[in-house]
């Protein structure tokens, strides 16, 4: 009886466990039928050397770089923003703050994960955008820069958490050491945590940049839906997500040329998430057995 318990309990972990597998299957199956239709009428080196995405247009460009250019200068501006906050706030977090107002700090910071991100999308476009006017000329009212700005803000408590937990798992050993050898609090934070922790705050960084690539309502909503190759943060752009869901909200006809660039555009997403979440994985690795 006991035996059949054990292995009913081991056969329902392995279900859970498979099920994530089963649905990144069914996912990329869902994507790579489509995709390939697309493929058969639009070249797949149109679609990697072209500078030009106008699907929607009587001319047709197919040239996804555009997507991909303004899905990574709203990511790049975010992390400018989410890094250096982050670190700072893992740092004292970890490091500085007493166990009672940490207690306090670190679920108020987040809340902010908590948010659903059409309010971040409006806040960029109603509140940020209206002020950054106010000192950037030429600014346009749908810009890269509002949107990466918030979507900073948006993915700093994943930063900040997964960094200060990193921080916090180091051995008490090593910063008694530090102060042994005379080290200040601040030295001890920066020279010995810090390095013993840098796996879990690169992998926290690299997590959060593919968070930032997959954001869909900030993008939407505040910078724009103008499918432009330019690093100019202050015209409006279209990244990878607001084009599917520019598309899937339109009257384009299920199953034409038009609707299949949506399963193009997702398998390039999908394709660059993943990259990045196995990038994370080796840095994780490399890093603990450098520092081990």
């Amino acid at each position: 009886m006991r035996l059949l318990r054990e292995r009913t309990i081991q056969s329902v972990l392995f279900a859970a466990a498979a099920s994530g597998i089963l649905a990144t299957f069914g996912i990329i199956f869902s994507l790579a039928g489509e995709t390939l239709h697309f493929f058969q009428q639009v070249s797949i080196l149109r679609f990697f050397t072209e500078t030009e995405w106008t699907p929607l247009f009587s001319i047709q460009k197919f040239g996804i770089w555009p997507l991909v250019s303004a899905t990574f200068l709203t990511s790049f501006i975010a992390l400018m923003i989410a890094v250096p906050l982050g670190l700072l706030a893992a740092t004292y977090l970890s490091e500085f703050a007493s166990p009672r107002l940490r207690g306090a700090l670190k679920p108020a910071l987040e809340v902010l994960a908590g948010v659903p991100t059409v309010v971040y999308g409006f806040f960029a476009l109603v509140v940020v955008t209206p002020f950054l006017q106010g000192f950037i000329p030429g600014l346009s009212t749908f810009n890269s820069l509002s949107a990466g700005l918030v979507m900073g803000i948006m993915i700093l408590p994943l930063v900040a958490s997964l960094s200060e937990d990193a921080m916090s798992s180091v051995p008490s050993g090593l910063r008694e050491g530090g102060y042994a050898m005379g080290a200040t609090r601040f030295e001890v934070a920066t020279r010995v945590v810090f390095p013993a922790a840098i796996s879990g705050v690169i992998a926290s960084i690299i997590l959060a940049l593919s968070r930032a690539v997959g954001e869909t309502m900030v993008v939407a909503i505040a910078a724009g839906q103008n499918p432009t190759l330019t690093l100019d943060v202050r015209v409006p752009v279209e990244t990878m997500t607001a084009y599917i869901v520019q598309v899937s909200l339109g009257d384009t006809p299920y199953g034409s040329l038009a609707y299949l660039t949506i399963f193009a555009v997702g398998s390039m997403l999908f394709v660059l998430t993943l990259l990045m979440n196995v990038l994370s994985h080796w840095v994780v690795r490399h890093f603990r057995e450098v520092y081990d």
